[in-house]
């Protein structure tokens, strides 16, 4: 659904006025990159149960067994791209409109479309590092068969993002929760806001005085509890139109 040009200038308009704002990105912003939501039908999850395959103490169980999945997950990443959303959202920071992004993503597209200050919640999958000694391995070049892949000495190595059962990294969670504090706007893009601890940040972002801008597809409970304003379309729609809707006002 096609949302009025108005919602467009509205949040144009408010991007224009506020001094710190700020996007929170999910799963669904890259959905258009074709990197389906793992908890959607035909995501990663709909095939792999992930308390048995996304859990760290299976890994640690099976590191091999969890790979099969891991590799699937690295063809995937692989294999997407930046799409409007992300773009847009570069562009957006290019005109010094919002500071940082917090994604709750490791694919690394933000970065990719060109966006700097970019507060990676999950990790990433851009390298690994051994579960035994931490020694860290660019992605690049790596030979990932036979499985697990190994680290010079012994340890299965790991891809550097977060783990069901494992803690938000403190640096980000720190970066995350200055940022929804700081912020006078927060764009809540692709996400349900229903994963702990990310799904807190709109509302301490709200209870800090910001306001709150949705995009998504469907109606959540930031549309019912937190949004002051809500667009449910793509976020390759609404984002650049946002964007077009900026240039116009200046």
């Amino acid at each position: 659904m096609t949302q009025d040009s108005t919602f467009y200038r509205q949040v144009a308009d408010r991007l224009n006025q506020c001094r710190g704002a700020l996007a929170l990105t999910g799963a669904g912003i890259s959905v258009e990159s074709g990197i389906p939501d793992f908890r959607s039908e035909g995501g990663l999850w709909s095939r792999f149960d992930p308390m048995e395959y996304g859990h760290i103490e299976s890994f640690r169980r099976n590191p091999a067994k969890i790979w099969q999945m891991l590799l699937e997950m690295d063809d995937l990443l692989s294999r997407a791209a930046p799409n409007p959303a992300h773009y847009a959202l570069a562009e957006l920071e290019k005109r010094d409109r919002i500071h940082s992004i917090i994604t709750q993503n490791v694919d690394s597209l933000h970065q990719r479309a060109g966006s700097a200050q970019v507060i990676e919640y999950h990790g990433h999958g851009r390298d690994f590092r051994c579960d035994r000694c931490q020694q860290t391995y660019g992605r690049e070049g790596l030979v990932l068969q036979p499985l697990p892949p190994r680290c010079s000495c012994g340890g299965p190595l790991r891809p550097n993002f977060v783990f069901f059962g494992e803690g938000i990294p403190p640096e980000a969670h720190q970066n995350a929760m200055d940022a929804a504090r700081g912020c006078d706007l927060m764009l809540v893009v692709g996400t349900s806001g229903t994963v702990a601890p990310a799904s807190f940040l709109p509302g301490i972002a709200k209870e800090h005085g910001a306001y709150i801008v949705e995009i998504n597809l469907a109606r959540t409970e930031i549309t019912r509890q937190i949004a002051d304003l809500s667009i449910h379309e793509p976020a390759g729609l609404a984002l650049p139109r946002v964007v077009t809707a900026l240039v116009e006002l200046n």
